[in-house]
């Protein structure tokens, strides 16, 4: 028997039952992830995106199906797996430092020292370049800066899988390119398995592996996956005129609008 992906998603159905009515969101969706890799998910609004995510984190419960993590079953959510989400969720009336020291004594209270834990939350606060405002309130920093401490946190658990769930969707132009440049870097460094939840063609081209497309909702399943033939480390100025760059950009595209056109949003 061949052996597992290190995240296995296998014939993954949810459907949610507010009432007497029945809504099907996923059905039949399969993944195999490796480790290491970066993967995002793409689709029009509706196709089960987050829901995917969620339940990947232990979020929401599996209708059919299972997720198999390092031939482990996910049933609830768990330190292996660290969503970081649009909103970045900081406490506010803790600073910086704290704010990440919160989860590495949740997680490691136990194992390691207090010296240790001081130690290790100050270097993922380096990682994300936020050593600086380690004393501030989320209050007195920008959007960006607080992705960047919910990003440390989440990689201050070391998660065997990193999720993101549109993590840079309310940030400026600007701030978002820092931050994919940042992401892309940390990827690079700690070679961590990424899934990432993004609407953005251009941050999936640039940060993925592959791009996992979904059929549009209800009942939305993988309808295409495109590998990135771009090697790595990579610089956007670099890439985003090679025929890797283009080629992948525009079978994402031709999947979304082309083959796709009866999409029509929710009123």
């Amino acid at each position: 028997m061949p052996s597992r992906a290190y995240l296995s998603i296998e014939n993954l159905g949810v459907t949610f039952s507010p009432g007497a009515k029945a809504s099907e969101v996923l059905r039949g969706v399969d993944l195999a992830v490796g480790r290491g890799e970066f993967i995002s998910i793409i689709g029009h609004s509706g196709c089960g995106k987050s829901t995917l995510l969620n339940v990947v984190a232990g979020l929401l419960p599996v209708s059919m199906g299972a997720v198999i993590l390092d031939n482990q079953a996910v049933e609830a959510p768990g330190p292996d797996r660290a969503v970081v989400f649009q909103n970045h969720s900081l406490l506010p009336w803790l600073s910086v430092y704290e704010n990440v020291r919160l989860a590495v004594d949740k997680v490691f209270g136990r194992s390691r020292s207090r010296a240790d834990r001081h130690d290790w939350t100050l270097e993922n606060l380096a990682l994300v370049q936020m050593t600086h405002a380690k004393d501030k309130k989320p209050a007195e920093i920008s959007g960006g800066m607080k992705q960047r401490v919910g990003l440390a946190r989440a990689l201050a658990m070391e998660p065997k899988v990193l999720l993101l769930d549109e993590p840079f969707g309310a940030l400026d132009a600007l701030t978002r390119a820092n931050l994919q440049d940042s992401v892309m870097e940390i990827h690079g460094k700690l070679k961590n398995t990424v899934m990432m939840i993004t609407h953005d063609v251009d941050e999936a081209v640039l940060l993925s592996d592959r791009i996992v497309m979904m059929t549009n909702g209800p009942a939305a399943s993988v309808g295409d996956i495109v590998t990135v033939d771009l090697p790595r480390p990579r610089r956007r100025i670099e890439v985003d005129a090679t025929e890797a760059y283009v080629s992948a950009r525009h079978s994402v595209i031709e999947f979304l609008y082309a083959r796709h056109a009866s999409f029509r949003p929710a009123a």
